[in-house]
């Protein structure tokens, strides 16, 4: 997991509150978590705090505070819009969030087979946010664009973290698929197990962290079928996308290279963060077990 920048403390949040907040200041604070971007608290019963932990996601909360409410309208799935917004000062450099707090269960504390009852919901999720997006959408340099662009990434991470050498010829092969030639949808563009929080009943409850929201392939997104879910769930998952869109073979395939490189990242770069490197490994391994449902 990437250094922080700055140290988030409870103590820096709190301060923050009393000069900007002060209404909010006198409630319970706790962390609840420290992300690869963003360090967040608990904020009494109904509120949260969401603050950059380094300069990379300062821009990408920007975003989220821009867009977020528009976009927001008309899903089913609960997304954390941005109540309040905390401004820069002279002991935090960065914009910062406040939000409602979502009760449940986080996805990626429940293997992968106890998720499938959330497939249907977080297929329709992703059928209502890809929307053509307009030309003034956030741009993510990762996310959203042509696989090839990710290919060195991919390759090293494949090699340097001792991975399987069949992802290298699944890999090239995903790549090499042909490119998305539609207009640019919107894309969550990180939806793995992490940013999901489901209900008691396994259904999705809501669907967090939009600091990659940008536009582009929506093959990024459909990669929630190998990020999130087993094949049971995939199954599901893909044919109610494909009930409603019908993706052509290549876009499933490219979503399934899509899985392979968000997943190679978990594997490799997440020494420090076991959760992560255990969900990296883990959709790798369903990544090679099998494609899903491709028509």
């Amino acid at each position: 997991m990437p250094a922080a920048e700055v140290n988030v403390t409870a103590e820096l949040v709190a301060r923050l509150l009393a000069d900007q907040h002060p209404d909010l200041a006198g409630l319970p604070l706790a962390r609840a978590a420290n992300g690869w971007d963003n360090a967040i608290f608990r904020l009494g019963d109904d509120l949260a705090v969401r603050l950059p932990r380094r300069q990379a996601a300062a821009d990408l909360i920007r975003n989220e505070q821009r867009w977020l409410p528009e976009l927001s309208v008309g899903l089913q799935a609960v997304t954390p819009v941005p109540l309040r917004t905390g401004t820069p000062s002279s002991y935090f450099p960065w914009y910062w969030t406040i939000t409602q707090w979502v009760d449940g269960i986080q996805a990626a504390g429940i293997e992968p087979h106890g998720r499938s009852q959330a497939a249907e919901d977080l297929a329709r999720f992703v059928l209502d946010f890809q929307r053509p997006a307009p030309p003034d959408a956030p741009r993510n340099p990762v996310r959203g664009g042509p696989l090839s662009t990710r290919n060195a990434a991919v390759e090293e991470r494949v090699a340097s973290a001792g991975l399987s050498e069949d992802l290298l010829f699944l890999w090239r092969d995903l790549r090499d698929q042909p490119e998305w030639d539609g207009p640019p949808l919107w894309l969550h563009g990180d939806l793995h197990a992490a940013n999901l929080v489901l209900d008691r009943a396994g259904g999705l409850a809501a669907v967090l962290d939009f600091g990659d929201l940008t536009s582009g392939d929506p093959a990024t997104d459909l990669a929630a079928a190998w990020m999130v879910f087993d094949g049971g769930g995939r199954r599901t998952f893909m044919e109610t996308i494909n009930s409603e869109r019908a993706p052509d073979p290549a876009t499933w395939r490219r979503a399934r290279g899509w899985a392979l490189c968000m997943a190679s990242a978990m594997a490799a770069i997440s020494d420090d963060n076991p959760i992560f490197r255990s969900m990296g490994v883990r959709i790798l391994e369903e990544v090679l077990l099998d494609e899903g449902v491709t028509g």
